[in-house]
């Protein structure tokens, strides 16, 4: 790396560098503004690091969706996901974080600082995080996205206690379905488990595990093509589609839970980070990925337990890592 190519910039900031005439290389960039990134901003700003955080195509992440988070430690009375986001966000900028908008389009991790762009600008850094996400796979109804956090949910777990002695419904027919609509029946009277096939994805002992709990039923093969009432901002009925007759029915539920799986926020780093066949990136020891220098966290490496703690947890490691890396002189 030679000093007439790029120059760090201590004290200055991005803007003032580039008018300057140099090139600000950050000793850490953090890729998405959620719960992992937002956490690792902290750490990286206390260790005076000076991250940058780029907000990624969900800025707050799936948080920002949400309304009562309940099990966020901390909170006994719970708190909104938008003001956990917020609080966050106010937390990092306290102790020297950056913020940009926009969502990375190109990276550059062949030599370092490694270049990544976003909303047409592009930065340099000497180590990076990403921490950009998983996002749920939705209908694609204009229903069910106004209605989002507002009796449509992503989350069993998040938000399952909210509807105790209720009826509600599962949209899917993996085993992300079966196991939510099971966990759900701690709480829902009912539990209608709806799938356009008349074969499940699930494997055999999550499907028979289902088929055996006397509160849920199914409805196959239907379709959702309407999710009511968007007026009074609350699911109250579903409005059905059998695939097969075409004929329509009305299902009256309090909440409707997706549950057609996630999709790692990881496309712009295809062939250059390791990645399952589902595409979450692959780490070793902790957040490393197979590029030294590059850490990942959150859901976009974490398929299993996909909860705001437990990627706040991930997103504190990586910055911890990233702080170490830098600190040995890499």
């Amino acid at each position: 790396m030679a000093a007439q190519d790029f120059r760090v910039v201590e004290s200055w900031g991005w803007l003032a560098a580039i008018q300057s005439g140099g090139t600000y290389v950050y000793k850490v960039i953090i890729i998405g503004s959620g719960c992992a990134g937002l956490t690792a901003a902290i750490y990286a700003a206390r260790a005076d690091l000076k991250p940058l955080v780029i907000d990624g195509y969900e800025p707050g992440g799936q948080l920002s969706l949400t309304t009562m988070v309940e099990n966020y430690p901390g909170f006994p009375d719970g708190i909104l996901g938008p003001e956990l986001i917020e609080n966050s966000r106010k937390q990092a900028q306290r102790f020297g974080a950056e913020f940009r908008a926009g969502a990375v389009t190109e990276v550059d991790l062949s030599k370092r600082p490694f270049r990544i762009t976003a909303a047409k600008e592009s930065y340099e850094a000497e180590s990076l995080i990403v921490a950009a996400g998983a996002s749920a796979k939705m209908l694609g109804l204009e229903s069910e996205r106004q209605l989002l956090g507002h009796g449509v949910s992503t989350c069993a777990t998040c938000d399952g206690f909210f509807y105790r002695g209720k009826e509600i419904a599962v949209v899917g027919g993996g085993d992300t379905a079966m196991e939510e609509a099971t966990f759900l029946t701690k709480f829902a009277s009912r539990v209608s488990i709806i799938h356009r096939r008349n074969e499940f994805r699930a494997t055999k002992i999550m499907l028979d595990r289902a088929r055996a709990n006397e509160k849920i039923k199914f409805l196959i093969p239907f379709t959702v093509d309407r999710v009511s009432d968007v007026d009074k901002n609350s699911v109250e009925t579903l409005h059905l589609r059998n695939i097969e007759t075409g004929a329509t029915s009305e299902l009256q539920v309090a909440g409707l839970f997706i549950a057609i799986g996630h999709e790692p926020n990881t496309k712009v780093f295809k062939g250059l980070l390791d990645m399952d066949e589902n595409g979450y990136l692959v780490t070793t020891g902790g957040t490393h990925t197979n590029i030294p220098g590059v850490f990942a966290a959150g859901d976009v490496k974490d398929h299993v337990y996909r909860q705001a703690v437990t990627a706040a947890g991930s997103g504190c490691m990586a910055a911890m890592d990233a702080q170490k890396f830098l600190e040995e002189g890499h």
